[in-house]
Parts: C-alpha cells; structure tokens; sequence
C-alpha cells in the first residue's frame, strides 16, 4: 500500500450526454516508490482517461474553432499529419461535427493503431519514405500539402504552429488546479509543444513561481540537438514546432528508448498505471525532482496516454531486446549540459539554459524544411510568428 498525501476532491460532474462530454475531468494519481523514496513522489495526470488520449482535446477545440472562423466550412475534409494520438482526436471531431477525415503518417505508426483509426472512420495514408532533410515528419507534411491541393476546401489544423492546440488545454490546467490546489514543478513531455505551453501558461498565472520541466527524445532538433532516426513517438521532431514556449522552461531532459521502457514498466507493475514512450520520460524525470527537490515540493506530471497502443513496442520483451532496450536500468540522475548545443547527448541528460535553437548563431544556415519562422510552411492563415497565446483564467479559480 502507498501512502498518498491528501488531494482537494473532486466532484465527479454529470453523465455525459455526447462524445465530447467524455473528453477530460481525467484523474491524478499520486506516483511513489519504487520511483521515488518513501515519503517522496509526484501527481500524475492521467490523460490515457481521454477516449483516446490526451490529443482529443486540442482535436476537438481547434476543429471547434476552425468552424466557429468560417476556416472550415460544414462538412469539409480535415487533413493532417499525425504518429498517432492527434488521429484519435481528430476522428472524434470528424465524426462529432460531421467532417471527413484524413491523416498521413508513416511505417513507424503501430498497425494496431492504423486499424483503430480506420475503424473511427479516418482515411489513413502512409508515406513511403523519409524526407532528405526533415525525416518522415517533413515527409507527412508534404504529403498533407499535396492532399490540401486535390481537395479544394479542405483545412488542416498544422498541429505544431496553431495556436489554438495551445489554448485547447485551458481545461486540463484548471483540472489540475482544482485537484491539486497548489503545483510547485509541472513536468511535461514535448512534441508540437501545445500542452506544455497551453497549460503552463495557465498555471502561471495562478502560481507565479512555477516551474516547467520539459522532456524531449534523443535525436530530437526541438531543443537544439542534431535531428536523429527516433524510436519514440509521441514526443520530440525533426522540424522546430512554433507552439514551443522556450520562454516558460525552467530546463529540458532528453531521454532514450530503454529508459522510457525500463520507468513504463516499472509503473505498469507497482501502480497499475503507465502508457507510452512519453509516459515513460515523463515519470522518469518527475522521480528524479522528487528525489532532488525540497521536502514538500508539489510536483504535477502530465502522462498524455495510455499503454494500449504500445503492447506490440514498450511491451514487447522481442520488441525491446531487438533494440537493445532491455540492457540496463536507467542511471539515478541525468547528466548535465551548460548549454543548449553543447554535445549530442544520447541518454539522460539535463540543461537548465533553455533557448529557441533557432535565436542561436548560425541558426538560420541550420534550419531544415517545415523549420519556422524562415522555412516555406507556415499554420493556415498565420504569418508564421512565434505564438504567444494569450489564455484568460476565470475570475473564480484565480483567487
């Protein structure tokens, strides 16, 4: 038995009475040890509780406000680049609003998780091979850039440069604050960069001295490291995704394959709640500063999935021992880089100087296709600037 320090409670709300009344009010769950000491831990925010993971909330709110601009028109096809949980979402909003949908991806794409997407009613497309410069997500999105030509009418939501994936998740930050009362650190993993910014923001504005810990993949360009062949899906890019607040982190951790496993696992046998590759990073660096910080330091971890998708990978003992996932534990602590750029890292490693890559010298010789601003793509109907959204916090939580 874990002794779990006192949460405010919740009320558990109404019945849904549609789809969307089954997106989000997702619960926390305190994670201790084996992860952390006894007496220490973290919250985590179980988001795989969404029907099918945390992306449904931006799919419904940016299909939501796309429609409410007159950007999307009533039963236009939707179109998008996607390595799986966005999908989910999107198929909601389709099916919720009545909008055909389409979604390119790539080999890496679980075919269980193309079998579930076909059966919500998607179109699914894969491409057959990396782009040179920008690997298989600069290849997905100039697939997207064909389809959006041969169907006059269609939109795309461009997932990691709208600003409304951002605001999307005004919602899950006033959750958590209501569940937890007070949050000191807010872990989250990195990809587009929507929850991250969307929900940091908000916090903020309720407790100004947070913290934001962000957590990236080895071989991901999103922080400043050399675009690399990944594993891991669901977090990290081959592009610069401008939903990335670089502003709001306190610092980043990269993390490899066999770490995420090794913590995914361990959460899956002592708390009987674990997901993905993210999910994994997520918590391994949440146990760290649970480890690391102060007694008493309130620490929010979001985990964005469930492990469904996974039991062909994270899962899989053939799988992991393939890739050489299976070796060894994770080390007790990161290593440590002074700067962004500094080294290639390829495990656990921290930084607490965190810039936009692209702000660096020599940055714009760097930037590869689908980079902004500089690169020839940008969101629809959008300039291509850094986004800062604004997020207003209801009088009654903000007090």
């Amino acid at each position: 038995m874990h002794a779990v320090p006192a949460a405010p409670a919740v009320s558990a709300g109404a019945p849904a009475t549609g789809i969307p009344g089954l997106v989000g009010n997702t619960p926390v769950l305190h994670i201790s040890e084996p992860l952390t000491p006894s007496g220490r831990g973290f919250w985590a925010k179980l988001e795989g509780r969404n029907p099918g993971g945390i992306k449904d909330r931006p799919g419904l709110h940016m299909v939501e406000r796309a429609r409410a601009r007159g950007e999307l028109r009533p039963g236009a096809r939707i179109i998008e680049s996607t390595s799986g949980t966005l999908g989910l979402g999107l198929a909601l909003a389709g099916m919720v609003h009545g909008h055909p949908v389409s979604l390119v991806t790539d080999p890496g794409l679980e075919p269980s998780m193309t079998r579930l997407l076909t059966a919500y009613g998607a179109q699914v497309e894969l491409v057959p091979e990396p782009h040179p410069a920008g690997g298989w997500q600069q290849a997905r999105r100039d697939r997207v850039a064909q389809l959006l030509a041969a169907h006059p009418g269609s939109w795309c939501p461009d997932q990691y440069n709208n600003p409304d994936n951002t605001t999307a998740y005004l919602p899950l930050a006033l959750e958590l604050a209501a569940q937890l009362g007070h949050i000191d650190v807010l872990v989250c993993s990195v990809g587009t960069g929507g929850h991250s910014a969307g929900v940091s923001r908000v916090l903020r504005q309720l407790y100004p001295e947070l913290r934001l810990v962000g957590v990236d993949t080895i071989g991901s360009t999103i922080f400043g490291q050399p675009a690399r062949p990944r594993l891991m899906r669901g977090l990290g890019s081959s592009i610069y995704p401008r939903n990335v607040a670089y502003d709001q982190f306190s610092e980043v951790h990269w993390v490899a394959p066999g770490e995420a496993v090794w913590t995914c696992r361990r959460l899956a046998s002592s708390h009987y709640a674990t997901g993905g590759w993210s999910v994994g990073a997520v918590a391994l660096v949440a146990g760290w500063l649970s480890r690391t910080e102060p007694a008493g330091t309130r620490i929010a971890a979001v985990f964005p999935d469930g492990p469904q998708r996974y039991l062909s990978t994270v899962y899989d003992d053939e799988y992991c021992a393939a890739h050489g996932l299976l070796d060894a534990p994770p080390a007790d602590g990161p290593q440590t880089l002074s700067r962004l750029g500094e080294r290639e890292v390829t495990s656990w490693t921290r930084c607490a100087d965190v810039v936009d890559p692209l702000s660096l010298p020599g940055a714009a010789a760097e930037t590869g296709p689908g980079s902004l601003p500089g690169g020839a793509e940008t969101g629809p109907g959008r300039s291509g600037e850094p986004v800062r959204a604004v997020i207003d916090v209801p009088r009654e939580v903000a007090r």
